[in-house]
């Protein structure tokens, strides 16, 4: 089992036990925005998604991982996406559940475990995510984690009937 622990939280691999978290999760429309879902995910679907959560990162090119406390309750979800090994980068994705723990630095502590997992044991350069410009909260956590800001996509997310625009954050390793 992959954990990457830090003082805070601790990153997992999924587990059978996370159906409902998940099927919560995937199913809440305020999340559809950050995650470009459009229709809800059934239990069967999801149950799937767990079973085959295994495969190699290399071949199926994600990898989700559940955000918990140290007292072992799941948060949130960390992915790392479209994974391109030959130019060693990958997208990163990352959502705390529910508003009472968000501002507390499982957040950010859940993305620096994920960086230097992507660095150190994928051999990644560099790893990327997608804002937008109306998500402060995740603004503040990918600067405060040393991403930086390359670019605004224009009109790039339809939310409502209304585009929004998109900030391209990059953290680019020059160590490994």
């Amino acid at each position: 089992m992959l954990t990457l622990e830090g003082d805070k939280v601790y990153l997992r691999a999924l587990e059978p036990e996370d159906l409902d978290f998940i099927v919560e999760v995937e199913n809440t429309e305020e999340f559809w925005e950050i995650s470009a879902t459009r229709v809800p995910y059934s239990r069967f679907l999801i149950k799937k998604y767990i079973q085959n959560s295994h495969r190699d990162i290399f071949d199926v090119k994600q990898l989700r991982l559940v955000i918990c406390t140290m007292e072992d309750a799941p948060i949130g979800l960390i992915d790392i996406f479209d994974l391109e090994p030959k130019d060693r980068r990958a997208a990163l994705g990352i959502l705390i559940v529910n508003d009472e723990n968000r501002g507390k630095g499982y957040g950010a502590q859940a993305l620096s475990l994920v960086c230097d997992y992507c660095f150190t044991h994928l051999g990644l350069h560099q790893v990327y995510a997608g804002v937008t410009t109306d998500n402060l909260a995740s603004i503040k956590l990918f600067e405060n984690n040393n991403f930086e800001k390359v670019g605004i996509k224009k009109d790039w997310i339809l939310v409502n009937g209304i585009f929004k625009d998109e900030i391209l954050y990059q953290l680019i390793n020059n160590v490994y």
